[in-house]
């Protein structure tokens, strides 16, 4: 059997509202093979980003686990769970979280130069990424003199320069016209393609979900398969 990229076992997220507790998450489960593509769809408020961010070990759950190719994202301390996440997990957000001081080479390289990579080196695959994606001619600008289109296709750059088992992207193309928005939805796939890596997008777009392979539906707390698959 092949070993799931990202599993999540029994996931439960609270959070304490006064003297209250608010249940977000209730006992989520999910396995997504390799190269897989998940759309994560619900209502506005309910999880979809807070799962993500565990799903990325950008947040803790409160109860269950969650395994990136295999290993467990709990029970690490910070330098061990961003190393993993480093080597195995790229996101994308609805903005580009450029850094603003660097240029778009230097941005798409980080990840790599965070590896220990020569910096020669991660700028060389850096500046081949850019020209797949049409920024080329953009290397050298700075965050700021990109257009928002320019700056997402850079964000997705950066999120693939390590070529990552997986990719968390959340709302992707939700801050572009539907043009840019196009464009870079369909170098997220693209890449998905070449690189084999599983992808899991939150939308609230049905256009861009039905794209997937799968449609999964956050309801009072629980994942469950969406009729409009």
């Amino acid at each position: 059997m092949t070993k799931a990229v990202l599993e999540c076992r029994g996931v439960v997220r609270n959070f304490r509202e006064g003297s209250s507790t608010l249940t977000v998450l209730h006992g989520v489960d999910l396995l997504v093979p390799a190269a897989e593509r998940v759309a994560i769809i619900g209502a506005s408020g309910s999880g979809k980003t807070t799962l993500l961010q565990i799903m990325g070990g950008l947040d803790e759950p409160t109860e269950g686990e969650v395994f990136v190719n295999g290993e467990p994202m709990a029970g690490t301390d910070e330098a061990a769970k961003g190393d993993l996440r480093n080597r195995n997990i790229g996101f994308v957000y609805q903005f580009h979280h450029l850094l603003p001081e660097f240029t778009a080479e230097e941005n798409v390289a980080m990840p790599l130069m965070i590896r220990r990579e020569p910096r020669t080196s991660a700028l060389q695959k850096a500046s081949e990424l850019l020209r797949r994606v049409g920024l080329g001619e953009r290397l050298n600008h700075k965050p700021g003199e990109l257009s928002g289109g320019e700056r997402q296709r850079a964000a997705v750059a950066r999120a693939l320069i390590t070529r990552p088992r997986l990719v968390l992207a959340d709302e992707p193309t939700g801050n572009l016209d539907s043009g840019n928005g196009e464009h870079v939805l369909q170098l997220m796939l693209e890449l998905n393609q070449e690189l084999q890596t599983s992808l899991i997008v939150v939308t609230h777009d049905h256009s861009i979900a039905e794209r997937m392979d799968r449609i999964l539906i956050l309801e009072d707390g629980t994942l469950k398969a969406s009729s409009v698959s």
